[in-house]
């Protein structure tokens, strides 16, 4: 089957994707049939940061090739122009800063209630000291009575 997917390249935290026609059971950056555009995540306002060529692509769907989810939000955006793919950024932006606010008030959740657990431990070690000097004074008392 082929597959119009996302082919990475680019060096360590700064990906760059070509967007490939491939035989699905290949690497997915292995060999390819067709280089039909590029997705620059990491491009600078200003810049060009997806190229895709639709007649191409178009070409590929009708002999059966398949889009990846991720390659299909793609051509879903480039069909919007500029706009779509800021709107993109954007709504990725947004949803990693509410994973990691998500995570801080999970990892706050914790710590207190880690807080609030430490002192109730506290607390019966505390009063174990008072149930072992109680018993201490009662046996000098019946002592007393033999």
């Amino acid at each position: 089957m082929v597959i119009i997917r996302l082919s990475r390249s680019g060096s360590k935290k700064r990906p760059y994707f070509n967007v490939v026609v491939a035989d699905s059971r290949k690497k997915r950056d292995g060999r390819f049939i067709e280089r039909v555009g590029f997705y620059n995540p990491g491009a600078n306002q200003g810049s060009e940061a997806l190229r895709l060529d639709t007649d191409r692509i178009a070409y590929w769907k009708s002999h059966g090739a398949l889009l990846s989810e991720t390659v299909g939000r793609i051509v879903k955006l480039h069909t919007k122009g500029p706009k779509g793919l800021e709107a993109m950024k954007k709504k990725d932006l947004d949803k990693a800063a509410a994973r990691k606010a998500k995570k801080a008030a999970a990892k706050a959740e914790e710590i207190a209630a880690a807080a609030e657990a430490a002192p109730a431990e506290e607390k019966p070690a505390e009063e174990a000291p008072a149930a072992e000097a109680a018993p201490a004074e009662e046996k000098p008392a019946e002592k007393a009575d033999k």
